[in-house]
């Protein structure tokens, strides 16, 4: 089977938002392929060189915020967002698009990643990361789905220790900005977790984001100690 060749004059715009464009791309004669992604047309991962290809900062950062505090067992800091394509509030993990001014300052996509996971748990947890929070990078980059996007997540990890504070006088959703909405924390057990991804539904009754998985995932498999 021949491989097919992607160079940016197979490739046409044709959808061009602020923060989503759609592209045709002519991968053969007549034959065409739809993408959407979150990259101008320069950056497309499509026509990316090998070497750029393996090394490039992600279009986003999923992060696992997990809470120890003394005498009690830990749990992983999950909360209700509301999720515009579906239409209701998911169960979800904190998250966030990385911002281009910190793709300037940082010349090291592990570093924008550590920056963009301290900004968006102040904005969606109002949690500070100070020196007794540990941040991980559990993968650098992942493609959210390849077959329709090249959109991807890093996925990070945040150990909160708090102590013997109150988790719930630490929280805050009011960081929330432009288009988000949430409703609420819900902070889950290891065997909370389990039941969870069992029935592969939150207490609602509601699906959730792969995303969310993996987060259960991370947490029950004690990957994060």
């Amino acid at each position: 089977m021949n491989t097919p060749e992607i160079t940016k004059k197979k490739i046409k715009t044709i959808l061009n938002r602020r923060f989503v464009y759609c592209y045709d791309i002519e991968y053969a004669e007549g034959r065409h392929y739809y993408s959407v992604s979150r990259r101008k047309k320069n950056d497309l991962v499509a026509i990316m060189g090998e070497a750029e290809a393996k090394d490039f900062v992600p279009d986003a950062v999923t992060i696992f915020v997990i809470i120890k505090r003394d005498g009690r067992e830990p749990v992983l800091l999950l909360d209700y967002e509301y999720r515009y394509p579906v239409g209701r509030y998911l169960l979800s993990p904190p998250a966030g698009l990385v911002d281009s001014r910190d793709i300037q300052a940082f010349s090291r996509p592990e570093d924008v990643i550590r920056e963009t996971t301290r900004r968006e748990v102040f904005e969606e947890t109002g949690l500070v990361l100070d020196e007794k929070c540990e941040i991980k990078i559990v993968s650098p980059l992942l493609f959210t789905g390849p077959g329709m996007t090249d959109e991807s997540n890093a996925l990070a990890a945040v150990i909160a220790d708090i102590g013997s504070d109150n988790l719930a006088d630490r929280l805050s959703q009011e960081g929330a900005e432009g288009t988000e909405c949430f409703d609420g924390f819900v902070p889950v057990t290891k065997k909370e977790a389990l039941e969870i991804l069992k029935k592969s539904k939150d207490a609602k009754g509601n699906f959730f984001s792969v995303y969310t998985w993996c987060a259960l995932m991370y947490f029950v498999s004690g990957m994060w100690e």
